[in-house]
């Protein structure tokens, strides 16, 4: 059975990223890379990503101040389950050369960020 395999990612909101990008580095060792903060992926999972979004930036819902992203090994199947669940799932989807993207909407609300990463 599909199912979620571990965080993707957190997403924040901030009223400068780009300094609070520089606090993170400095005090809390994150590295920096392709415009997010990431730890080094080992064999076993992909990458976890922090990455930090202006307040209004549209990516996520602007009244939502944080959104989860969740690895899955299967987005088709996951999304597939969950749609036969009731849960809301957004039709889209999108693919890049680091994984394949879908999204759903909890109960309350807030978008979450499903990601099957590519196995390398």
């Amino acid at each position: 059975m599909a199912s979620i395999t571990g965080f993707g990612g957190i997403f924040l909101r901030a009223n400068d990223p780009k300094a609070l990008y520089a606090w993170y580095e400095q005090h809390l060792g994150l590295a920096k890379s392709d415009g997010a903060f990431g730890f080094p992926a080992s064999k076993q999972r992909a990458q976890v990503i922090f990455a930090l979004f202006k307040q209004d930036d549209a990516y996520f819902p602007p009244a939502q101040k944080a959104m989860l992203n969740l690895q899955v090994d299967d987005l088709g199947a996951v999304l597939d389950r969950l749609t036969a669940d009731g849960v809301t799932v957004d039709p889209k989807r999108e693919s890049y050369d680091f994984g394949k993207f879908g999204w759903i909407t909890d109960p309350e609300g807030n978008r979450v960020e499903l990601w099957q990463p590519l196995k390398h």
